[in-house]
């Protein structure tokens, strides 16, 4: 699968964590910054880079890490066609896009760990939107909201 990472400075070390383990699975994955735990950066900044990779279609999900997770979900949300959440266990990393088609996942880094994190990873990445009649009708109503705050 096609993925973006990207981060704040609080969540780079399992960011980069990340990188490395979905390079060695064989996916794709776009690395948008930032490039240093050192220097202060702002989620809004990591939220749009994902947002902008995940619509142009440079990827097909994108991974946004911060160190709760919160404010970058709360950013992501803020761009049309970005459906985003906070995972923090794996029934939600796949729940998430199954029902509601999430295509980025927020993970808090000062949260979890790497084990669980590679976790989330392979449950974020092997589901698959649902086709059911409930699940559609729920989205397009997600779609209505959208348009309606255009």
């Amino acid at each position: 699968m096609r993925l973006a990472l990207a981060s704040d400075h609080a969540g780079y070390p399992l960011k980069q964590h990340l990188l490395d383990y979905l390079k060695k699975r064989g996916h794709e994955v776009v690395d948008l910054g930032v490039n240093t735990p050192d220097v202060p950066s702002d989620y809004p900044d990591a939220a749009q880079a994902i947002a902008d990779a995940v619509l142009d279609g440079r990827a097909e999900r994108g991974i946004l890490l911060c160190g709760s997770g919160v404010g970058a979900c709360i950013a992501a949300n803020k761009v049309n066609g970005i459906y985003a959440a906070i995972c923090h266990d794996t029934y939600s990393a796949h729940q998430g896009v199954e029902h509601d088609r999430m295509n980025v996942m927020c993970i808090g880094s000062r949260i979890i760990g790497t084990a669980l994190s590679e976790e989330l990873a392979e449950a974020f990445i092997h589901a698959h939107i649902s086709e059911e009649e409930r699940h559609t009708r729920r989205f397009n109503k997600m779609l209505m909201m959208e348009q309606h705050q255009k």
